[in-house]
């Protein structure tokens, strides 16, 4: 069963890596009772074997049904199941839907006051690390430099609270950057958002940079939801559809 060319279905096909084949066969597997609560899964070795793909591909896919809240995983013991429906994923110490509370609250009110008070050197670091996000192809070396690029909007408030803020969920950040680059394919579509708050910050512009980070937070909570909740895509049983 070799998963790595998988596409998605409906609509315009998007081809997806072999992790997010992986992960949406595991889940199916799990929301289908395949594997029921408390049921060990096969082990690496097996289900590479039987998945035909490398260790590497396989634990990320593991990472992200632990992160869903689906699965946990059991230093020399094995991964289990833990819930065959997804509620709410955790990155790091929080939960995504707290972690998208906090961060409407903070970082849209942090992007207008970095408009207003961001100086050259800001506006020279964010240009450097837009550059460098925009040429990046690693998804490990991007997130690193998603977190500094929130840090550094943070820091372009210049009140401290702010950047204390972000620096403490960083790693949930991270983590929930991860998760929704290898699932939601957001790479792209997430540096045409920073470039456009950076350009607000660049006009000096207080209600376009809440506009940006708002519009940039708002395609963050909506890809969540869409890798929690994907739209059912209805089959018929017998006879066909309904009219």
């Amino acid at each position: 069963m070799n998963l790595s060319d998988s596409q998605t279905g409906g609509g315009i096909p998007r081809r997806v890596s072999a992790m997010e084949a992986v992960f949406g066969h595991l889940r199916s597997a799990i929301e289908r009772g395949e594997y029921a609560v408390g049921d060990k899964l096969p082990s690496e070795a097996e289900l590479c074997r039987t998945l035909e793909v490398s260790r590497p591909v396989l634990r990320e896919a593991l990472r992200a049904l632990q992160a869903m809240g689906l699965t946990v995983s059991k230093t020399g013991k094995g991964t289990f199941v833990v819930a065959n429906t997804v509620e709410d994923p955790t990155f790091g110490d929080y939960a995504a839907s707290d972690l998208l509370e906090v961060r409407r609250h903070v970082e849209i009110p942090v992007a207008g006051y970095a408009a207003l008070r961001r100086t050259p050197e800001d506006l020279d670091h964010l240009a450097h690390l837009l550059d460098r996000m925009e040429r990046e192809t690693d998804t490990t070396a991007w997130v690193a430099l998603d977190t500094v690029f929130h840090l550094a909007v943070a820091e372009a408030s210049r009140n401290p609270v702010f950047r204390r803020v972000i620096e403490e969920i960083r790693d949930a950040l991270a983590r929930q950057s991860t998760f929704l680059n290898e699932l939601g394919g957001r790479r792209e579509q997430s540096n045409c958002e920073h470039r456009a708050i950076v350009e607000a910050l660049v006009d000096g512009s207080e209600h376009d940079a809440v506009e940006a980070m708002s519009h940039h937070l708002h395609r963050v909570e909506t890809t969540l939801t869409d890798i929690v909740r994907p739209p059912r895509t209805d089959t018929s049983t017998e006879g066909g559809p309904e009219a």
